[in-house]
């Protein structure tokens, strides 16, 4: 996903120390919502999200180039099957047993072949807006949706761990789409506990760090997300903190006031939901230095890790 339309490769990214983390937060996030981050970066007592596990997204940016994408794992790459799973795969009895989460990985490898599918409006409350885009790319070719896909494959083996019901809105199992009102349905009519939708930045080289898009208040037509506002900001925030800690990732300066969450009202999916539902734009793609760790099977299983204890935490409360 893209706010703009539309490579040195840095070393291996390495988690910063905490003193230089908590400080760098200071430079980056306002003071009233740095709390939080530090907070979420340090954990608490009886922090269900902070142990790491033993298995370990503005408008549509420019599509990638039609190659066919990666659907394999790598050596680092514990949470990601080599072939797609069932949707509804079982889960495994944990602390999250009982609980449903649906994972929304964003856009669809097969969007640039359906162009006229994806480019007819449906309706999100607030008014008309495209099915569905192709999403951005990095300038190397990576597409958004190899990456959303990938990653949501890796937070559903996570979060089976833990007990949960996992049910992804598309598993590269269908030509296009879903279109935008439909993935909102999908977590509806789940009666999910929490929904996450993943996506990547498409904006100016330069740009960097990773952002949670919230549900604004948002009375018109089909939507109204007053009753989910809350929960999801809580949901949105704590993914935000164990996004920081897992990946060494700072928050976006360029999105929103720098606190890594910013509020939206022209989203479908957000407007449509009516279970608490956030977005996470991991990075952007057309940035040298973030495309280098989008394109790292390693930081990717990190992004998954990190969003899955922010979803625990929530979860759990």
């Amino acid at each position: 996903m893209s706010y703009t339309g539309p490579d040195s490769a840095p070393s291996r990214p390495r988690r910063p120390r905490r003193g230089l983390l908590i400080a760098a937060l200071a430079a980056l996030a306002p003071g009233a919502l740095l709390g939080w981050l530090v907070h979420e970066t340090a954990g608490g007592p009886g922090d269900p999200g902070g142990a790491v596990s033993a298995g370990g997204p503005a408008s549509s940016g420019a599509a990638g180039p039609s190659r066919a994408p990666s659907r394999g794992g790598d050596a680092e790459d514990p949470g990601a099957p080599g072939t797609p799973t069932s949707p509804r795969a079982s889960a495994a009895s944990g602390p999250l047993e009982g609980k449903v989460v649906v994972v929304d990985p964003g856009h669809n490898p097969g969007n640039f072949q359906h162009t006229a599918e994806i480019n007819r409006t449906v309706d999100i409350g607030t008014n008309r807006k495209e099915c569905d885009t192709t999403g951005t790319a990095t300038n190397a070719g990576y597409r958004e949706a190899e990456f959303t896909l990938d990653v949501a494959r890796r937070l559903r083996t996570l979060l089976q761990r833990q007990g949960a019901t996992v049910k992804l809105t598309q598993d590269g199992d269908r030509p296009y789409g879903p279109c935008v009102d439909e993935r909102a349905r999908i977590g509806n009519e789940a009666r999910a506990d929490a929904v996450v939708s993943i996506h990547a930045d498409g904006s100016a080289a330069g740009n960097r760090g990773f952002h949670v898009i919230l549900p604004g208040a948002v009375r018109a037509g089909a939507a109204d997300t007053r009753p989910i506002v809350a929960p999801s900001r809580d949901l949105g925030e704590r993914i935000a903190g164990r996004f920081l800690r897992a990946t060494g990732s700072a928050p976006a300066a360029y999105a929103g006031d720098g606190s890594g969450l910013v509020t939206r009202e022209d989203l479908g999916g957000l407007n449509l939901s009516t279970v608490p539902k956030v977005f996470i734009e991991c990075g952007n793609m057309r940035d040298g230095a973030d495309a280098a760790l989008l394109t790292s099977g390693a930081w990717r299983q990190k992004a998954a890790q990190g969003i899955s204890e922010g979803i625990v935490s929530f979860l759990r409360g």
